[in-house]
């Protein structure tokens, strides 16, 4: 902990917060982003408990950890449960490592988060975004590219740093499977069909080579998606290639990377696929996360009511 708010933290706070880091970093295993978000979180925490007067964790009661997400209310509902998500860690530590004599923070529940519907596109406009990308018969390296990433990521969901993340030796073109790095570095095989995979080799036969002429260096060899400059594409390419794609296509509304995960989603579920299974592919912790992709768009809501209800024609 070296940031400046730390400083500031008394003795008692700044020597278990660091050994709580310690913990995720070392024993469990955390990623860096997620140890990056633990401290800044519990920072925020014990600060603003010293700020109220208390010297370490003993005296909290339930009633200061509700006073503390109060105090959080200019925040989204998501933020604010990210960061009770935190103190409760915080408190189970102290508790195992017998700081406090019982946790109080596990009475106190998460706000919680409005339903927001993803944006999803509809099949016919993620066919015209795809075939917008490269159209038939473009032979341009860069349109290959542009095809192929993102085939392969309506084709299996990927987050955008997973899709910039794959290497050569981790698609299978014969097989139809990918392998993907997700959050906390945890790896899952993605099946693709035929169309992410003629996409992908023909990239890699006509246009991968080309754009990696271009590298001054050998470091990227193992990128499958390449920049101009021959190396590893960025999640901001990402981003620029997906809305360029969307407005090219014609499409009116706002689209980005996850849009076409949303739209993956979506499509598997509304085909009959099962929220375990899509909960499997996306690389969901949970399958409350995956189940908001069963929300029934108001065409479907109508068509089953009429089919339905028997006053409805």
């Amino acid at each position: 902990m070296g940031t400046v708010e730390a400083t500031a933290l008394n003795a008692g706070f700044k020597e278990l917060l660091s050994q709580f880091l310690a913990h995720i970093n070392v024993e469990r295993g955390l990623a860096k982003a997620t140890v990056h978000a633990y401290e800044s979180d519990l920072l925020r925490y014990c600060l603003w408990l010293q700020s109220q007067g208390f010297k370490n964790l003993s005296t909290v009661e339930a009633q200061t950890v509700e006073d503390f997400v109060a105090s959080l209310q200019k925040e989204s509902a998501r933020s604010r449960a990210r960061r009770l998500a935190s103190v409760h860690e915080f408190h189970r530590f102290a508790l195992a490592e017998h700081e406090i004599d019982a946790d109080v923070s596990q009475q106190v529940k998460a706000p919680k988060a409005p339903q927001h519907l993803p944006d999803v596109l509809t099949i016919d406009e993620v066919a015209a975004m795809l075939e917008s990308a490269c159209p038939k018969g473009d032979t341009d390296p860069i349109a290959l590219r542009d095809r192929a990433l993102l085939e392969l990521m309506y084709a299996t969901g990927a987050r955008v740093s997973e899709a910039v993340t794959i290497n050569r030796e981790d698609i299978d073109l014969a097989g139809r499977v990918v392998r993907l790095m997700g959050k906390g570095s945890k790896q899952r095989l993605v099946p693709f069909g035929g169309y992410a995979q003629r996409a992908v080799q023909a990239y890699c036969e006509h246009g991968r080579d080309e754009l990696q002429k271009r590298s001054k260096t050998k470091l990227e060899m193992r990128a499958i998606f390449l920049n101009t400059r021959g190396h590893r594409l960025s999640r901001q390419s990402v981003w620029e290639i997906v809305q360029y794609t969307a407005a090219r296509a014609g499409l009116s509304h706002k689209v980005h990377p996850h849009t076409l995960r949303h739209s993956f989603a979506t499509h598997l579920i509304q085909g009959g696929a099962d929220v375990r299974t899509v909960q499997e592919l996306l690389g969901h912790a949970s399958v409350t996360t995956t189940q908001i992709y069963t929300h029934v768009s108001p065409e479907t809501l109508k068509e089953s009511y009429v089919m339905a209800h028997p006053r409805a024609r």
